[in-house]
């Protein structure tokens, strides 16, 4: 076998050599070959798409959490109720809490440290932006949405660290 199989899991080895019995193959070393390639495509095409999802939901969250601080994009107009809720928050200091949150969770995003940890503390964040759109400001809803399916993605990216905690 080649120095590449290495790589692989006990898993993997058994299901690859599981697949080439059925298949009666004569030519098992081809095949084992083949096998490797197809399985270090998938993998590799799962990584990128995973890391692309963490650097956008980094990015995303980094800047509307500096935003909180240093109010370089201006606010929408909010109705009354919104604009009332929003501004309880932002006297308990709730917002600058939340601001903190979205910087660590983004730089944690990008750096892929603790990433894991973040995404799962984010969802809270993610949650409660969508239920506030969703109930006091309708129109807004668009980039709150966008912020929970991509925090959703991450954490389904993350699932194999969240394996012990759920089974």
């Amino acid at each position: 076998m080649s120095a590449g199989w290495k790589r692989f899991s006990r898993k993997h080895l058994f299901v690859s050599n599981q697949l080439i019995r059925q298949l009666h193959v004569k030519n098992r070393e081809r095949t084992i070959l083949y096998l490797t390639i197809l399985t270090n495509t998938s993998l590799t095409m799962h990584a990128k798409v995973f890391m692309i999802l963490r650097i956008l939901l980094g990015i995303f969250v980094l800047v509307f959490g500096l935003n909180k601080f240093f109010n370089f994009m201006p606010m929408p107009e909010l109705s009354a109720e919104a604009g009332a809720y929003f501004g309880a928050l932002s006297s308990a200091k709730t917002m600058t809490l939340v601001g903190v949150v979205e910087i660590a969770a983004g730089l944690a995003l990008i750096l892929n440290k603790y990433g894991a940890l973040l995404a799962l503390i984010l969802m809270s964040i993610s949650v409660n932006a969508v239920l506030f759109h969703a109930v006091l400001d309708p129109a807004g809803i668009a980039g709150a949405a966008v912020l929970l399916i991509l925090n959703i993605a991450v954490l389904y990216g993350y699932k194999d660290k969240f394996k012990d905690l759920l089974a």
